[in-house]
């Protein structure tokens, strides 16, 4: 396995692993998303991320607007505030592409240069969102109600809560975002302002299996699941055995473990933190632990008929944070329900258990149950090298090989499989709002 290490992309275009003639060049964009990115883009130029996010314009109009308004539009955070977060946020993951995206925009927003030195520069009120944003990306299931009381009572310091709302959407969204940027393998911006970005590329020969297979078993699984579900009843209590077996299941989903001569070691490399980064966190160790972790019997699971984002996170964000849950709803919405029904070369293909299964399985690792979900369908529907690569961009996005995304679902387009990441990535911001709004919520109550 030639691994080298690059300061130029292997691949010229917006992604390392996307054949630049599948993604929408710059020159050639249709007028919709020229249209867009006048309207929305912060930066003002069809970045990379849009460039990919093109492949479906429909999402991508959902995306820019709602992350537009969070971040130009009136709100109750300073504009320079807006951008810092973010570059926290993004921190996180090591993401140096939304990092130095950021410092752009906070210095071009007014932001003061100073606080681009490192944490201990900034006002202290900032510093306090260190551990709601560390627990935010890592383990949200940790937030309580006391975290959002030591924020919203810190005497000169306190965090409002329409601010600490505000504050919250921002590190949802950028963590997510970070998972899309490693999960697509998009490339640093080829501009003179920006920084090389060092990235580590395998370099791969694949053999392509018998993928037509595979495809074909997929679709009869997905046609299979449907007529039981028409059928047969479930009882409540298998569904719970079956949620709890899925997630000490993705405990065993360890990235590079399924690829005999890509030894857990490889990642060494990649988890040295440049100082440019570590500047922007504090504990930079802490990281995502399995939910489910071997030998714990009574998980704290988040039933999700509890606290909805329909029900309750929706009207909480819109009463602290107008008009933003209006934005996040459709952005979910859309990429739920998004469809071309086709599958590779199949069309008129009913996608929609597949969807469900790669958005609830990533709900699962953050400890989020569906009642009236079957998580069976989760084993039937997405093959391990696909768990892996969801587990990864979901849970640790700054180890995403292009190795990975090229080993599962081989006869798919990639655009297919920019879809899987806009799904993993609404998934993980929704899972991560989910758990800070019900922890405001029982601030509140």
């Amino acid at each position: 396995d030639k691994r080298i290490r690059v300061s130029q992309p292997l691949t010229r275009g917006p992604s390392a692993f996307i054949p630049e003639k599948e993604v929408v060049q710059a020159d050639t964009v249709d007028e919709r998303t020229n249209f867009l990115v006048e309207e929305y883009s912060t930066s003002g130029r069809l970045d990379n991320i849009t460039q990919v996010m093109s492949l479906h314009t429909q999402y991508l109009e959902s995306f820019l607007r709602s992350q537009f308004y969070m971040l130009r539009m009136d709100g109750p955070l300073p504009l320079p505030d807006r951008h810092y977060i973010a570059i926290m946020a993004a921190a996180r993951h090591q993401c140096s592409y939304l990092i130095n995206m950021h410092v752009d925009e906070f210095l071009k927003t007014g932001g003061i240069a100073e606080w681009l030195n490192g944490l201990e520069y900034v006002p202290q009120r900032l510093r306090n969102l260190n551990e709601i944003n560390k627990l935010l990306a890592h383990r949200p299931w940790l937030i309580t109600k006391e975290h959002i009381q030591k924020l919203v009572k810190t005497g000169e310091n306190n965090w409002s809560l329409p601010e600490l709302v505000h504050a919250v959407v921002l590190l949802a969204h950028y963590h997510a975002l970070a998972s899309f940027v490693f999960g697509s393998g998009i490339n640093p911006e080829r501009e003179p302002g920006i920084s090389n970005s060092f990235r580590l590329i395998s370099v791969n020969s694949f053999c392509i299996v018998d993928s037509l297979g595979e495809l074909e078993a997929l679709m009869e699984r997905m046609k299979r699941l449907q007529e039981d579900r028409e059928d047969g009843e479930t009882t409540q209590e298998e569904m719970t055995t079956r949620f709890e077996k899925e997630t000490k299941e993705s405990l065993f989903v360890v990235p590079g473990e399924t690829f005999h001569s890509f030894p857990h070691s490889d990642f060494e490399d990649d988890m040295i933190i440049t100082a440019d980064v570590s500047r922007y966190i504090e504990d930079p160790g802490f990281g995502y632990e399995d939910f489910a972790r071997r030998g714990e019997e009574h998980l704290p699971t988040f039933r999700a008929q509890d606290y909805t984002w329909e029900n309750h996170g929706f009207s909480l964000v819109n009463r602290l944070y107008s008009d933003i849950g209006h934005l996040l709803d459709e952005k979910f919405r859309m990429v739920y329900n998004l469809t071309y029904n086709t599958m590779a070369t199949h069309e008129d293909v009913d996608t929609s258990t597949l969807r469900r299964a790669l958005f609830n399985y990533v709900h699962c690792m953050f400890g989020i149950r569906y009642d009236d979900y079957d998580y069976g369908e989760v084993n039937q529907l997405l093959e391990r090298s696909l768990k892996v690569y969801i587990k990864t961009v979901t849970c640790y996005p700054e180890r995403t090989t292009k190795r990975m995304y090229d080993s599962y679902w081989r006869q798919f387009t990639h655009s297919e499989k920019v879809h899987v990441n806009l799904l993993l990535m609404e998934a993980r911001m929704q899972a991560e709002l989910l758990y800070a709004l019900r922890a405001i919520t029982r601030h509140l109550t």
